[in-house]
Parts: C-alpha cells; sequence; structure tokens
C-alpha cells in the first residue's frame, strides 16, 4: 500500500511538471479535432488567433496578353490571356449560429507526371466561406501568398487563416501551370511567378478602392502590403521586393526556351525591371526560395533586397541549399534588414500545412507525404512556430506593432529564453539578425 501511495504520487508530480495540467480544451484539440492551423500546448505565444473571426472566398482574375512561354518558338513568343485563381481570407462578420468551418479542395500528385496521378482530397479550415467583412473605418494590411512548385493557393492555409484573424486581408495565388492540377513546364514557373505577383497587387489596389464595388473596397489596403513566398513563391516574392535575376539565369531561360528573353524584363539593371519596384511593398517572406545555389543570383542582385526581410530554411534543405542557398541569400542582403529562422536538421518542407491523410494511401509515391512531411519535425510544430515569427515580423513591419523582443531573441534575452516560448520548447531553432549595411 505505501508503494502504490508513492506511485501515485509520482504520477501526480510527473502529471503537473510534464504538461497534464494542459486545459481540456486544448489536449482535445491536439489529440483528436485537430484542424490545421490549432494551436498546440506547446505553441509559442504569437501562434494564437487573433481577435477577428475569418471569412474566406474564391475569385477568378485574367492578367490578358501574356507571353505563352510554353509555346514560345524561335525567340517569338505568342501571347494568351492567363487565368488565375485566387483564395481570399479577410477579418469577416459570423452571425450567430454559424461555423467557422470552411472546406478546402487540393490534389495530391502532379498533372502530366504518370508516376504521380492526381488525387483529389478536402480538408477543412477554421474560416465562414463567403462571410462579409467587418465594418470599420481603417482598412486592413494586405498580404499575398505564392506556392511552391507544384503547389497550391491553400497550401498554407494554417498560416494565412490565422494571420487572417490578426487583422491582415490574404490573398493566396494558384500560379497556372504551376499547380498541382495543371503541372506544366518549369520555364512558365521561371518567368510568371513574379508577374502573377505583381498583377495580383495592382488588382487587390484596385478592388481596396472605395466604390470599386468589390467585397475589400475600403477592406484591402495595398499601400501597406507584404507578400510570402515558399519554394518557388520564394524566388518569386524575392525578385518583386527587389532582387533582380541574374544574367546566367536569362541565358539558361533563353537557352530552355529556344531563344526567348521574355525574363529579361525581372533582371538586375534592366530598365524594365527597375520602374516594376514597388514602393507599396514594405516586407517579404521568403521560405526555402529557390535558386541561390543555380545562381538565380548574384551579388549585385541581392544588395537590391532594401525592405525587411524573413527567411526560412531547413539546414539540411536538399531542394534550395542552406549554406549555398538560402543563408549566402541572408548574408548577401547586404541593404536590408534581414532575419533567417533556421530549423536544425529540417530539409526543405518548412513551410506547408502537414501531410493531408490521403498521402498515406498504399501505392502512392512517398513523394506525396514528403511533399510536406519533415523526417525530423513535426509539421504541427513548425506551422505554430511560424505563425508566431510571422506575426512578430508583419507585426512590426506592417502594423508598427512593439513585437521586436519576439524578433531580436539573442539581444532581449539568452539563447535559451526566447520571448513566447514556453519552458522546455526551445529547441532546434536559431534565429539571426543583421541591420542594413552588416
Amino acid at each position: 500500500m505505501k508503494f502504490f501511495s508513492s506511485r501515485l504520487l509520482f504520477v501526480a508530480i510527473s502529471m503537473v511538471v510534464f504538461g497534464a495540467c494542459v486545459p481540456q480544451k486544448q489536449m482535445q484539440t491536439a489529440a483528436g479535432s485537430f484542424i490545421n492551423g490549432d494551436a498546440l500546448p506547446d505553441a509559442p505565444e504569437l501562434a494564437a488567433r487573433g481577435p477577428y473571426k475569418v471569412g474566406v472566398r474564391t475569385l477568378t482574375l485574367v492578367n490578358k496578353s501574356q507571353p505563352d512561354i510554353l509555346h514560345s518558338k524561335g525567340g517569338v513568343d505568342p501571347l494568351y490571356d492567363r487565368p488565375l485563381k485566387l483564395e481570399v481570407w479577410y477579418p469577416a462578420i459570423v452571425p450567430e449560429g454559424k461555423t467557422m468551418l470552411a472546406v478546402y479542395e487540393d490534389v495530391l500528385g502532379s498533372a502530366n507526371d504518370s508516376l504521380r496521378p492526381v488525387v483529389p482530397f478536402t480538408f477543412k479550415g477554421r474560416a465562414l466561406r463567403d462571410a462579409a467583412p467587418v465594418n470599420g473605418s481603417a482598412a486592413f494590411p494586405l498580404v499575398i501568398v505564392s506556392h511552391g512548385y507544384p503547389g497550391s493557393r491553400v497550401l498554407l492555409s494554417y498560416l494565412t487563416e490565422n494571420l487572417a484573424s490578426k487583422g491582415y486581408v490574404v490573398v493566396a495565388i494558384d500560379h497556372t501551370e504551376s499547380t498541382h492540377s495543371d503541372t506544366k513546364g518549369f520555364q512558365s514557373t521561371l518567368l510568371n511567378r513574379s508577374k502573377d505577383i505583381l498583377f495580383v497587387l495592382n488588382e487587390m489596389a484596385e478592388a481596396g478602392k472605395a466604390g470599386s464595388g468589390s467585397f475589400l473596397s475600403g477592406l484591402a489596403d495595398a499601400g501597406n502590403t507584404a507578400l510570402i513566398g515558399y519554394s518557388m513563391g520564394g524566388y518569386g516574392v524575392l525578385n518583386v521586393a527587389g532582387a533582380g535575376y541574374s544574367e546566367k539565369l536569362a541565358g539558361f531561360f533563353t537557352a530552355m526556351t529556344g531563344g526567348s528573353k521574355a525574363i529579361n524584363v525581372r533582371t538586375t539593371n534592366n530598365p524594365q525591371f527597375e520602374a516594376s519596384l514597388d514602393s507599396r511593398i514594405k516586407a517579404v517572406v521568403a521560405f526555402a526560395p529557390w535558386g541561390m545555389q543555380r545562381g538565380v543570383w548574384d551579388a549585385e542582385g541581392l544588395k537590391g533586397l532594401k525592405i525587411p526581410v524573413f527567411f526560412v530554411a531547413g539546414s539540411k534543405d536538399d531542394v534550395s541549399g542552406y549554406e549555398d542557398g538560402t543563408k549566402a541569400m541572408y548574408n548577401g542582403a547586404i541593404n536590408a534588414s534581414r532575419y533567417l529562422l533556421t530549423y536544425e536538421n529540417a530539409r526543405h518542407n518548412v513551410a506547408p500545412n502537414p501531410p493531408p491523410p490521403e498521402s498515406l494511401q498504399p501505392g502512392l509515391s512517398m513523394q506525396e507525404y514528403y511533399h510536406y512531411a519533415e523526417p525530423a519535425w513535426n509539421e504541427r510544430r513548425i506551422n505554430n512556430i511560424n505563425q508566431h515569427f510571422l506575426t512578430a515580423f508583419l507585426g512590426v513591419y506592417l502594423k508598427k506593432k512593439d513585437f521586436d523582443k519576439y524578433l531580436l531573441v539573442n539581444e532581449s534575452a539568452g539563447a535559451n529564453a526566447w520571448p513566447g516560448f514556453k519552458q522546455r520548447t526551445l529547441v532546434g531553432l536559431e534565429l539571426l539578425h543583421a541591420a542594413p549595411g552588416k
């Protein structure tokens, strides 16, 4: 009996020390009814949802008379009208009795790849489809999100919903010819990423104007915009933010397309590129941006980054590279205030939602699972950490919030005591910061 009582005491103490004191609601969320983006018990402080309810709508735009690079011949590019589907999350009014529970549609696999058949799936999110936007006197900052290759506009829904709940209008692009459903030649992705982003920025600016007739009228402030990109999306947003592409990339593109020079307008020192730089863009986030290893940028191109940049990378990234990839970009962007969050022992997937259950189906390529998963990290944990740091970064540079302590961690606290992280949870992370000129 004495042994039994001592054992019970040990169990009780262990439950308190090691987390059984977590509120029951959180435990249920983590164990059973989890939806992408929910805060786990060990989530850092700023991962929690903000004060706004979230609405979501799907829009389709058409960018007319664009170079049809997939049908270029002899250096001549025919023109086509380029459709772009968007998902838009925003602060919304949710009537009593309505539940914020959206259903998103996506696919696994890759179109035109016989080894990776397209497999449709759905998953849930915490937003209300077609909800009325909130009424207010001030517009919300705009955030534009660009996915990887291939990818989709809902690949980062854990983050897009979270930011909308904190007072942002978030617009994610389905980049035509670069989604799982319509994957085509890589030359389209090389050319169109930055062009799509700029087009969407301009369209959102028009929609946000008073009297536009759009639900975004008076809601979206395009004059206060941030860009978020993952992998090839990172390639695109950094170019839009000022990092001109190199002559090496231009030469590769011309050879790849049999003579087209359409990408030259996005290269360093090209007058059209310089004219496209947009003062409405206040900050940029690049998750595992592709291209540095392959000479997409040189030292001169990286000097063009002059707005704040938040890089996120895995130290074992075998797609975009780390030391000669993302970290080299961080070191080379000497004219920007910049940050580098590193997930130690992570590979490339430091941005997306967790793997959908459908990716576990027998007979599917392991690529469907490893398009989302990390071998050494829990993707839900990564999602919460990303929510925390992007809330801080965008809060500082778009909303002028006093969140510097969450970003300047080695200055405000010791390496083992970052603000916002719960006891015993800070492991496997490094956050660097460099001011312009350093």
